[in-house]
């Protein structure tokens, strides 16, 4: 079992530094210093209190969207849906947050972060339903699943939560913030926020779920091998309907703690978010094991903070 997973692990290792290896020609081909280059990502990403809060931050959403990604595939499924489920559990986090400000504080973010969640499932069980019961692709549905949620979320946030002539809602009461005072000061006012141990708790549950419970069980047995799985007696139709609701579950989390812990809001946007996308990314890297999911996030993340520098 050891040499196993020390295989499993080679892959993504030998992967990250090939794509080192890669940058490091090009940026020779142009004429840059590989070197002084990678050494300024690091200090970019890592190298103080407040580059290390902004990476941690920019992690907590590609670890809910890995993990998405990575429950769907280990049924068998494609699940590219996770910038829409990530969108309406946004959506959904600011929609309670901006409704309900005179909650108690912990009760107002608890009952924002399970509205967030609950509208990305739904969101993706639509596609769960009709692969199931249709035979549907789950890669065609999610893809038109993204753009609907896209065009209806900026209609919505116009229509019932920004102010006429607005394209953002009003920032959410202090008190339903992930973002708190005392995390503000120990990261020199990064954006650093309670989301990341709430992901981190998310990764256990979801390995916990795959390995100790008969439902995980049964969603990697679906996605070894469908028929035999249904002459075992495992209700196939509902395996998938549940598998893709967990996924949905999780990258709608993702999008309910980046609204309360990072914007404090909601704007009308252009393009999807690349946050659904670099999850899949993720989960690949990380070959779909949830605590890889953690390493993995945390070298996708300081790419993109450590790019800045």
């Amino acid at each position: 079992m050891l040499i196993n997973s020390l295989k499993g692990l080679m892959i993504p290792l030998l992967s990250v530094i090939a794509g080192f290896l890669v940058g490091a020609i090009v940026m020779l081909i142009f004429g840059y210093d590989p070197l002084q280059n990678y050494i300024n990502l690091f200090i970019g990403s890592l190298g103080d209190i407040y580059s290390i809060g902004e990476t941690l931050r920019n992690m907590t959403p590609l670890i809910l969207t890995a993990l998405g990604f990575a429950v769907a595939s280990k049924a068998g499924f494609f699940n590219i849906g996770g910038p829409g489920q990530y969108l309406f559990g946004w959506f959904g986090g600011i929609s309670f947050a901006l409704a309900f400000p005179h909650l108690p504080g912990l009760v107002l973010i608890i009952g924002s972060l399970l509205c967030g969640a609950i509208l990305g499932g739904i969101w993706s069980m639509i596609a769960g339903v009709l692969r199931a019961y249709f035979g549907t692709s789950e890669v065609i549905t999610t893809i038109m699943l993204n753009y609907i949620s896209l065009y209806f979320i900026n209609y919505a946030i116009r229509s019932w939560l920004a102010k006429k002539g607005n394209d953002s809602s009003p920032n959410i009461v202090a008190k339903a913030s992930l973002n708190t005072p005392f995390l503000k000061s120990i990261t020199n006012n990064s954006t650093f926020n309670w989301g990341f141990f709430i992901a981190l708790v998310v990764v256990v549950l979801v390995w916990l779920y795959f390995n100790k419970t008969n439902s995980g069980f049964e969603i990697k047995a679906v996605g070894i091998n469908e028929t035999a799985s249904r002459y075992a007696g495992v209700n196939v139709k509902q395996t998938i309907i549940v598998a893709m609701l967990i996924s949905g579950l999780l990258a709608g989390l993702g999008g309910a703690i980046d609204g309360l812990g990072n914007f404090q809001n909601i704007s009308v946007s252009n393009n999807l978010p690349d946050v659904g996308f670099n999850g899949m990314a993720v989960a690949l890297l990380a070959s779909e094991n949830p605590f890889g999911i953690i390493f993995a996030a945390l070298l996708f993340s300081a790419l993109q903070i450590g790019g800045l520098s």
